[in-house]
């Protein structure tokens, strides 16, 4: 199938990008949130223990599946010709936070195997901090997605 044949299915790929991204960024919000409150365990408590289990499933449940479909459904949109192209200015700086979040996830991945072993060594002021950047590039990814500035 060619990308032309795939302008009919236009919207349809457009509406399970944005349930993906949606999908996406509350795991990518409430992570760092649980990371926040797992500070607070000791380690091998049951508090901890129960941590470990709703971070691993989280991220391994929705965040990893959503970040992939993210990923396939938005290239998939950017090379219809519907999407006008992936010349457009604003589509690159898109793409370009859209790795930016992706780079966080790595990261959020990262911290959950130091908690899993017991080597978190961060603070809740440091998670509390983590947690705003998914907000402020969603918030910046959306602007670009929606007004085209450029």
């Amino acid at each position: 199938m060619t990308f032309q044949a795939l302008n009919p299915f236009y919207l349809w790929i457009k509406a399970f990008h944005i349930i993906a991204v949606i999908a996406w960024m509350a795991g990518m919000l409430y992570l760092p949130r649980l990371f926040f409150y797992h500070c607070e365990t000791s380690p091998g408590s049951l508090d901890s223990e129960r941590f470990k289990r709703m971070e691993k499933r989280l991220l391994r449940i929705i965040i990893n599946p959503a970040m992939a479909a993210v990923w396939l459904l938005g290239l998939t949109l950017a090379l219809t010709p519907a999407s006008g192209g992936p010349q457009q200015g604003w589509l690159m700086a898109k793409v370009t936070l859209v790795l930016i979040m992706s780079g966080l996830h790595g990261m959020f991945a990262r911290w959950r195997r130091k908690f899993a072993r017991d080597e978190n060594r961060h603070s809740k002021r440091f998670y509390a901090a983590w947690n705003e950047i998914p907000a402020l590039l969603l918030i910046a990814i959306v602007i670009l997605a929606v007004v085209k500035p450029f």
